[in-house]
């Protein structure tokens, strides 16, 4: 089977068009939402091959087959990270500032700030005294490096 587009978002779709189908997953690790080719195996076996036409990347929940029975849907496996909780603007700004520097992509959910594991910045949130936590956590989306220069 070869999948050329996102069908939807599971999370666009109505409880009941969800629950009348059988879902078989394709789980993924978090950097490899961004590859638009592929080969994938679902956690019922099934080889899938994935050419996405449109420049997007995969997210969790995108559905990539849906009939009336059935339907193949992206899910993430959880990622070693370091979930920042900043008290203060100041500390944000400070740790923002510090992995800006580092290039470290980072994701953002209500008031924490996650970043990939890297026991640099372990070392640098107890330094700073920032409160931070280790832990496995799904994302939705890629962690990210965006291209830039620092001019001359």
């Amino acid at each position: 089977m070869l999948i050329e587009r996102i069908e939807t978002n599971i999370e666009n779709m109505e409880k009941e068009e969800i629950f009348r189908r059988h879902i078989e997953k394709v789980y993924l690790e978090s950097d490899l939402l961004v590859k638009r080719i592929q080969r994938v195996t679902t956690d019922h076996g099934r080889e899938i091959g994935i050419r996405l036409k449109d420049p997007r990347d995969l997210v969790a929940g995108d559905v990539l087959f849906m009939d009336e029975k059935n339907m193949i849907v992206i899910d993430v496996v959880a990622d070693d990270l370091l979930v920042i909780c900043p008290r203060s603007i100041k500390e944000m700004g400070t740790i923002a500032h510090q992995l800006g520097n580092r290039h470290l992509p980072a994701q953002f959910e209500e008031d924490v700030m996650m970043v990939q594991f890297d026991y640099l910045v372990e070392e640098l949130l107890k330094e700073l005294e920032i409160p931070y936590i280790r832990e496995d956590r799904k994302v939705k989306q890629a962690f990210r490096h965006i291209g830039h220069s620092h001019g001359s």
